[in-house]
Protein backbone atom coordinates (compact mmCIF):
# COMPACT_ATOMS: atom_id res chain seq x y z
CA UNK A 1 0.00 0.00 0.00
CA UNK A 2 1.87 3.22 -0.66
CA UNK A 3 2.07 6.45 1.45
CA UNK A 4 -0.94 8.41 0.49
CA UNK A 5 -3.31 6.07 1.15
CA UNK A 6 -2.08 5.16 4.32
CA UNK A 7 -2.03 8.27 5.11
CA UNK A 8 -5.82 8.79 3.96
CA UNK A 9 -6.41 5.53 6.36
CA UNK A 10 -4.90 7.49 9.40
CA UNK A 11 -6.65 10.34 9.47
CA UNK A 12 -9.64 8.01 8.87
CA UNK A 13 -8.76 5.97 11.91
CA UNK A 14 -8.00 9.28 14.13
CA UNK A 15 -11.73 9.86 13.38
CA UNK A 16 -12.82 7.00 14.70
CA UNK A 17 -10.96 7.45 17.57
CA UNK A 18 -12.36 11.14 18.22
CA UNK A 19 -15.82 9.28 18.04
CA UNK A 20 -14.37 6.73 20.41
CA UNK A 21 -13.75 9.41 22.81
CA UNK A 22 -16.23 11.41 22.27
CA UNK A 23 -19.06 8.58 22.96
CA UNK A 24 -16.46 7.06 26.09
CA UNK A 25 -15.41 9.56 27.87
CA UNK A 26 -16.68 12.94 26.21
CA UNK A 27 -19.53 13.39 29.09
CA UNK A 28 -17.33 12.74 31.34
CA UNK A 29 -14.30 15.12 30.69
CA UNK A 30 -16.69 18.10 28.71
CA UNK A 31 -15.01 17.56 25.75
CA UNK A 32 -17.19 19.92 24.05
CA UNK A 33 -19.53 22.93 24.91
CA UNK A 34 -23.12 21.58 26.23
CA UNK A 35 -24.30 24.13 24.14
CA UNK A 36 -23.13 23.38 21.03
CA UNK A 37 -25.15 22.05 18.79
CA UNK A 38 -24.02 22.80 15.39
CA UNK A 39 -21.59 21.93 12.95
CA UNK A 40 -18.61 21.91 15.22
CA UNK A 41 -19.98 19.35 17.84
CA UNK A 42 -16.90 16.94 18.86
CA UNK A 43 -19.54 14.18 17.23
CA UNK A 44 -19.79 15.96 13.86
CA UNK A 45 -15.83 17.01 13.90
CA UNK A 46 -15.02 13.02 14.05
CA UNK A 47 -17.41 12.45 11.02
CA UNK A 48 -15.76 14.75 9.14
CA UNK A 49 -12.11 13.58 10.09
CA UNK A 50 -13.08 9.59 10.17
CA UNK A 51 -15.25 10.34 6.74
CA UNK A 52 -12.87 12.17 4.67
CA UNK A 53 -10.09 10.11 5.61
CA UNK A 54 -11.50 6.93 4.47
CA UNK A 55 -13.85 8.49 1.04
CA UNK A 56 -10.23 10.06 0.69
CA UNK A 57 -8.35 6.49 0.37
CA UNK A 58 -10.27 5.32 -2.36
CA UNK A 59 -9.40 7.73 -5.08
CA UNK A 60 -5.78 7.72 -3.72
CA UNK A 61 -5.69 3.91 -4.11
CA UNK A 62 -7.66 3.91 -7.29
CA UNK A 63 -5.62 6.97 -9.06
CA UNK A 64 -2.11 5.12 -8.18
CA UNK A 65 -0.55 6.05 -11.64
CA UNK A 66 -1.52 10.22 -11.21
CA UNK A 67 1.26 12.56 -10.15
CA UNK A 68 1.67 12.48 -6.00
CA UNK A 69 0.11 16.58 -5.76
CA UNK A 70 -2.55 15.53 -7.79
CA UNK A 71 -3.94 12.56 -6.30
CA UNK A 72 -3.63 14.16 -2.78
CA UNK A 73 -5.79 16.95 -4.48
CA UNK A 74 -8.10 15.06 -5.79
CA UNK A 75 -8.57 12.65 -3.00
CA UNK A 76 -9.07 14.81 -0.52
CA UNK A 77 -11.59 17.04 -2.47
CA UNK A 78 -13.37 13.40 -3.07
CA UNK A 79 -13.08 12.67 0.74
CA UNK A 80 -14.56 16.10 2.22
CA UNK A 81 -17.48 15.63 -0.25
CA UNK A 82 -18.15 12.33 1.06
CA UNK A 83 -17.10 13.74 4.48
CA UNK A 84 -19.76 16.54 4.39
CA UNK A 85 -23.01 14.42 4.25
CA UNK A 86 -21.61 12.94 6.93
CA UNK A 87 -20.79 15.19 9.41
CA UNK A 88 -24.21 16.75 8.45
CA UNK A 89 -25.61 13.41 9.30
CA UNK A 90 -23.73 13.42 12.65
CA UNK A 91 -25.21 17.21 13.80
CA UNK A 92 -28.95 15.90 12.83
CA UNK A 93 -28.60 12.65 14.72
CA UNK A 94 -26.97 13.97 17.97
CA UNK A 95 -29.18 17.30 17.80
CA UNK A 96 -32.26 14.17 17.55
CA UNK A 97 -30.98 12.19 20.01
CA UNK A 98 -30.84 15.52 22.30
CA UNK A 99 -34.52 16.77 21.84
CA UNK A 100 -35.80 13.17 22.38
CA UNK A 101 -38.73 13.93 24.55
CA UNK A 102 -38.12 11.23 27.40
CA UNK A 103 -40.92 9.89 30.50
CA UNK A 104 -39.59 11.66 34.14
CA UNK A 105 -37.67 9.47 36.65
CA UNK A 106 -39.61 7.87 39.33
CA UNK A 107 -39.26 9.28 42.42
CA UNK A 108 -40.40 7.82 45.59
CA UNK A 109 -43.24 9.52 46.37
CA UNK A 110 -44.56 8.13 42.82
CA UNK A 111 -45.41 4.97 44.85
CA UNK A 112 -48.14 6.85 47.21
CA UNK A 113 -51.46 6.42 46.38
CA UNK A 114 -51.04 3.65 44.09
CA UNK A 115 -53.27 0.17 44.59
CA UNK A 116 -50.97 -3.16 44.65
CA UNK A 117 -51.18 -7.00 46.11
CA UNK A 118 -48.95 -8.12 49.11
CA UNK A 119 -46.66 -10.88 47.91
CA UNK A 120 -45.41 -11.58 51.30
CA UNK A 121 -47.80 -11.73 54.49
CA UNK A 122 -46.84 -8.47 56.52
CA UNK A 123 -46.45 -9.42 60.03
CA UNK A 124 -47.87 -6.46 62.89
CA UNK A 125 -44.03 -5.00 63.53
CA UNK A 126 -42.18 -6.42 60.73
CA UNK A 127 -42.12 -6.16 56.88
CA UNK A 128 -43.89 -8.13 54.21
CA UNK A 129 -43.84 -7.60 50.72
CA UNK A 130 -46.03 -6.04 48.14
CA UNK A 131 -46.51 -5.81 44.16
CA UNK A 132 -47.18 -2.12 43.41
CA UNK A 133 -47.48 -0.85 39.36
CA UNK A 134 -46.10 2.52 38.76
CA UNK A 135 -45.76 3.60 35.53
CA UNK A 136 -47.15 0.48 33.69
CA UNK A 137 -44.51 -1.65 35.60
CA UNK A 138 -45.01 -4.10 38.52
CA UNK A 139 -42.77 -2.99 41.63
CA UNK A 140 -41.82 -4.86 44.68
CA UNK A 141 -41.64 -2.88 47.76
CA UNK A 142 -41.18 -4.08 51.29
CA UNK A 143 -44.12 -3.12 53.35
CA UNK A 144 -45.24 -2.54 56.54
CA UNK A 145 -48.44 -1.90 58.25
CA UNK A 146 -50.63 -1.25 61.19
CA UNK A 147 -51.90 -4.87 61.19
CA UNK A 148 -51.40 -8.05 59.71
CA UNK A 149 -51.88 -8.07 56.26
CA UNK A 150 -51.99 -12.23 54.49
CA UNK A 151 -50.99 -12.86 51.22
CA UNK A 152 -53.21 -12.00 48.07
CA UNK A 153 -54.56 -8.89 49.88
CA UNK A 154 -55.10 -6.03 47.90
CA UNK A 155 -53.45 -2.62 49.48
CA UNK A 156 -53.50 1.09 49.09
CA UNK A 157 -49.86 2.73 49.82
CA UNK A 158 -50.12 5.64 52.11
CA UNK A 159 -46.23 6.62 52.97
CA UNK A 160 -42.93 6.02 51.24
CA UNK A 161 -40.80 5.21 53.81
CA UNK A 162 -38.05 4.85 51.82
CA UNK A 163 -36.40 3.96 48.27
CA UNK A 164 -37.71 0.01 48.56
CA UNK A 165 -40.33 0.56 51.51
CA UNK A 166 -43.69 1.32 51.87
CA UNK A 167 -46.44 2.17 54.62
CA UNK A 168 -49.70 0.16 53.11
CA UNK A 169 -53.42 -0.11 54.15
CA UNK A 170 -56.05 -3.08 53.45
CA UNK A 171 -58.42 -2.31 50.93
CA UNK A 172 -59.90 -6.22 51.54
CA UNK A 173 -63.87 -5.89 52.43
CA UNK A 174 -64.17 -6.57 56.16
CA UNK A 175 -67.43 -8.86 56.64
Amino acid sequence: MDPITLVFLGVGLLGVVLLLISLVVGDLLHLAFHDVDGPFSFPALAALVGGGGFIGAIPATLLGDLATTSRVLISAAVGLAGALPLAWGAVRLTAGLNRMPTDRTLTDQDVVGRLGRVISAIPVGGLGEVSVSVGGQALKYYARSAEPIPVGTPIFVTEALSATAVEVVSTAEVG
